[in-house]
């Protein structure tokens, strides 16, 4: 039987500002099963990072519900249920970035021969072995970003929340780490949450994409993806692939996604 990772309900966040109140998200219903690559896509102000941010605990909702692993997100954080990785690399620039990657492992108490192993091996992952001696301002913001993926892995969570992790890199390095992520998925079944803003990258990489649209952020169109789980980057060439494509396509022009 299929276990639901994420289930929100009727979900709502209004923020109350000095202009009056901003209704960032309304009325989302959405379920994330174990193992499912879920997408969120739309335009800046559609609600896709706020949504990730609630699952996550970082910002609270004012209507509905919403459970991570059947617990709130708050119990679901304090179970380092899942890692997080930020717009921003948010590295600390006095540590090395070995160092980095092991501040949660420190944290959680593991030996030093268990970290220097997921160290090693999620460095390599996101093609930075041999950087482990650097410091962040050593390297540039991709590389700094592709440091962040590593130390939000080397937890090993079972749900790993991604916003817009590969925005800043080159198209070449951001083809490799989108099928490094799927291999990672494929060998852990992870259950990954992605926010983008790349068609081509939210079909290519999910099992389920949900286009959401803005004033106020709400769910257009929850698009299943029939491609394979053992897929390449040829895949986008494909009828299938296209056919997805053009959908999510018209769901953002649907929803309005070219206003100002």
């Amino acid at each position: 039987m299929t276990r639901t990772v994420v289930e929100a309900k009727k979900l709502s966040l209004t923020f109350q500002t000095n202009d009056g109140p901003v209704h960032a998200l309304s009325n989302i219903d959405l379920t994330i099963n174990q193992g499912d690559f879920v997408s969120f896509i739309g335009p800046s102000g559609c609600g896709k990072t706020t949504l990730l941010r609630v699952i996550a605990d970082l910002e609270q909702p004012t209507d509905g519900s919403i459970t991570v692993n059947d617990v709130s997100p708050h119990e679901a954080r304090l179970n380092r249920s899942y890692g997080y990785v930020f717009q921003a690399a948010a590295l600390y620039p006095w540590r090395t970035i070995a160092k980095n990657v092991a501040l949660p492992l420190e944290i959680m108490g593991l030996s030093r021969e268990e970290q220097e192993a997921r160290i090693s091996r999620n460095l390599e992952l996101v093609n930075l072995g041999g950087f482990e001696k650097k410091y962040p301002w050593q390297l540039s913001g991709g590389m700094q970003q592709r440091a962040s993926i590593a130390r939000a892995l080397a937890v090993e969570p079972d749900l790993l929340l991604m916003d817009e992790p590969f925005g800043a890199l080159d198209e070449i390095v951001r083809d490799h780490l989108n099928e490094q992520l799927l291999q990672l998925w494929a060998k852990t079944n992870k259950t990954v949450v992605f926010v983008t803003h790349s068609i081509p990258e939210a079909v290519f990489l999910s099992t389920k994409i949900v286009v959401l649209c803005p004033r106020p952020g709400r769910i257009y169109d929850v698009i299943e993806s029939n491609l394979p789980r053992d897929r390449s980057l040829d895949v986008r060439e494909t009828p299938e692939f296209l056919k997805i494509a053009h959908r999510v396509r018209e769901g953002l022009k649907a929803g309005h996604s070219y206003e100002d």
